[in-house]
């Protein structure tokens, strides 16, 4: 039995059919490591706002409390030793008070820088996800074409594969 003398095209087929997998493949692990970074930064943004309004809640609870005060010292005669009691308090909680709003502050900016770790991520990631439909497209054309035997599907496939090759450099570069 003679063998079958085999299309030169067929084995720069092949060959481009394993780097298109190879690029496919990275696309695949970069999105994933990008998507997991955006869940995670999701989850301690929102961790952030949960402690954010911890101290806003414990806050306006110190302000009810030196409005509460406030009253209670009304009406008491001015220099009585509550009076003066209440004056203390007062002060304390108004210390609280400041303190919360400055926690508050910088919780806030950990927050936001959090949310925009994550828009980042999100936005690195879209490439590589596009990358890995139009490289996967090749790949199943570039099958078909060397079942067929059929070049100009192969053919066919050559720009699908170089918009996916684009995409998979700009999920690196950040060109587009």
């Amino acid at each position: 039995m003679a063998e079958e003398q085999k299309a030169p095209w067929l084995n720069q087929m092949a060959l481009a059919t394993v780097i298109l997998a190879v690029c496919a493949t990275l696309s695949t692990f970069k999105g994933g490591g990008y998507s997991t970074l955006s869940v995670i930064s999701q989850t301690q943004a929102s961790d952030q706002w949960a402690f954010y309004q911890a101290k806003s809640t414990k806050q306006h609870l110190h302000e009810l409390q030196v409005e509460q005060f406030r009253l209670q010292a009304m009406s008491l005669p001015e220099g009585a030793p509550a009076a003066l009691a209440y004056a203390a308090k007062i002060s304390e909680y108004q210390g609280k008070i400041a303190r919360y709003d400055q926690e508050k502050k910088a919780i806030q900016v950990q927050a936001l820088a959090l949310e925009a770790q994550r828009d980042a991520a999100k936005q690195r990631g879209k490439p590589f996800g596009i990358a890995v439909i139009f490289l996967q497209v090749a790949i199943l054309l570039n099958s078909i074409a060397g079942l067929m035997k059929a070049k100009r599907i192969w053919w066919t496939s050559i720009p699908v594969a170089l918009v996916g090759l684009a995409f998979f450099i700009d999920g690196f570069f950040a060109i587009f």
